[in-house]
């Protein structure tokens, strides 16, 4: 298992060959079949998984794999302390599911990311919520799409999110938008995103040498004056003042 640091999810695309030994682990495994077939056995229950059909392996469970074909298979190892979601626990009653038309949408998404070699944590933990609540729930809850919402853009905040592309993401209204944020995190769409804008241009202004027109643009500003506005009445700063701050701290400690 990969998991490190803080993660508590870890994923990767695995085909499997001929009959392994049963084996087991302290963690819980998803395997999400994305071409040919594999027969899974769990605590002796057998049976055929293939692209409609996904399994739950529960934490400590004896389990085998094998194939005599060409397969793939999404492999997502679940830390122990991430199960508390009842979506788990449903998965843990009913280990063999029916992979749906709209879980196979996330799972295609995601072994495309996998292939790319671009898979964050950010992307896990908002994709995960929503396979879940796909898998055992039938239809996203609105807390899972304010989850992937939320990674989707703490992962790219300088891409042109606005409120109404925010909640086309969630597929929710804009009205409900600002509901949830007001309920989930005390605070509006905008003022999040534009927190999240502001930390990514001062991670910017820290560690390179762009200009602060650059910065600005990355960050997700219409321009330098928009950037310089949000930090003088965020952080009572401008852009300037904070990078020569870092610079002459630094040089002085050194």
């Amino acid at each position: 298992m990969a998991l490190s640091g803080t993660s508590l999810f870890d994923i990767e695309l695995r085909s499997y060959a001929e009959e392994r030994e049963p084996d087991r682990h302290a963690y819980a495994q998803l395997v999400l079949p994305v071409s040919g077939e594999v027969q899974l056995a769990i605590e002796g229950r057998g049976r055929r998984l293939d692209p409609l059909q996904g399994a739950f392996v529960p934490v400590g469970a004896w389990h085998a794999q094998s194939s005599e074909a060409c397969n793939r298979s999404l492999i997502l190892d679940i830390d122990a302390a991430a199960l508390t979601h009842e979506g788990w626990q449903r998965l843990q009653e009913k280990p063999f599911t029916a992979i749906s038309s709209a879980a196979r949408k996330l799972i295609e998404f995601m072994e495309l990311v996998t292939e790319q070699r671009a898979v964050q944590a950010a992307h896990l933990e908002g994709w995960v919520p929503l396979l879940l609540d796909t898998l055992a729930l039938g239809t996203p809850q609105l807390r899972s799409r304010l989850a992937a919402l939320l990674a989707q853009v703490e992962a790219s905040p300088g891409n042109p999110w606005s409120t109404e592309s925010m909640a086309q993401y969630a597929r929710i209204s804009v009205s409900r938008l600002h509901a949830l944020f007001r309920e989930e995190l005390d605070t509006s769409p905008h003022a999040w995103l534009l927190q999240k804008r502001i930390d990514l241009a001062c991670r910017i202004l820290a560690s390179t040498n762009r200009s602060i027109a650059d910065v600005a643009q990355a960050a997700g500003f219409s321009d330098q004056s928009a950037l310089t506005r949000a930090m003088r009445q965020g952080l009572d700063v401008t852009p300037a003042a904070y990078r020569r701050a870092l610079r002459e701290k630094a040089s002085n400690s050194q």
